[in-house]
């Protein structure tokens, strides 16, 4: 019973991740920059992304744990990527923004929490129950090492551009400014180009649907908001470095 319900929200998943794409291109999701006055229906962004974020934590811990018979190491390096990358984005990075004043569409929060628990689930429990991951070869096998090398390269290239955004306030401002340093030298969004990456070496490294479902889903989602930011940031700063691309160092 267990598997067919995960098994249909992994399809789930990849539904709403054309539909996110689809609907990303014609409208920017109006959170961040892409606000509009007067937005009704928000909450404060430090509380939005603790409820937001959550979700991954918590479901994937539990579904895993519950789940496993016996995890194997693989599995567990797995569990502590996913649990340490979450860590991070539900609990570090909101006590990091230095834009909490900020606000967060209530209809993101909701939908995040929603999205956010099934991918936990359907992840927790593919890592807990999948056969090639109780394989103790799996830990030499090409697709998990380079997966893992693939998604901490990922997750560093999302930390350090946090770290640069993150940066830019430092001196009490709340306007936007250009980014420059790591690889905003190439993209307009490295923060999203880390994040992708991330997924996919996650997914390569799991190698099952619902790793593959994220790593779609999270490509659909950013994507279209990366091309959203270079336009953002060419139509309102005359000086902004014309070689970067959007979000795929020297192609997009």
């Amino acid at each position: 019973m267990v598997n067919h319900i995960q098994a249909g929200l992994t399809i789930f998943i990849f539904v709403v991740s054309v539909l996110s794409f689809w609907g990303s291109l014609r409208t920017v999701n109006p959170y961040g920059r892409h606000m509009q006055p007067g937005q009704r229906h928000t909450l404060p962004a430090l509380p939005a992304w603790l409820l937001f974020e959550a979700p991954q934590l918590f479901a994937f811990a539990l579904t895993f744990w519950l789940s496993a018979d016996a995890p194997s190491t693989a599995a567990v390096i797995l569990f502590a990527l996913w649990q340490a990358h979450y860590c991070y984005r539900a609990l570090v990075y909101p006590l990091r923004m230095r834009d909490r004043h900020k606000r967060f569409p209530l209809s993101g929060v909701v939908f995040g929490i929603l999205f956010n628990s099934i991918n936990g689930f359907i992840n927790g429990y593919a890592v807990a129950r999948a056969p090639h991951l109780m394989d103790a070869a799996w830990l030499h096998d090409p697709r998990f090492v380079v997966g893992l090398a693939v998604a901490v390269a990922g997750w560093l290239i999302n930390f350090q551009a946090d770290t640069i955004l993150i940066g830019l306030r430092q001196d009490g401002s709340t306007g936007y400014k250009v980014p420059y340093g790591g690889l905003f030298r190439y993209v307009s969004s490295a923060n999203y180009f880390g994040e992708i990456v991330l997924w996919c070496g996650w997914a390569l490294m799991s190698f099952t649907p619902a790793g593959l479902s994220f790593a779609v889903f999270s490509t659909a989602n950013l994507l279209p908001r990366a091309l959203s930011h270079h336009r953002w940031y060419v139509e309102r700063f005359p000086d902004y470095p014309r070689e970067r691309k959007a979000i795929i160092p020297g192609l997009l």
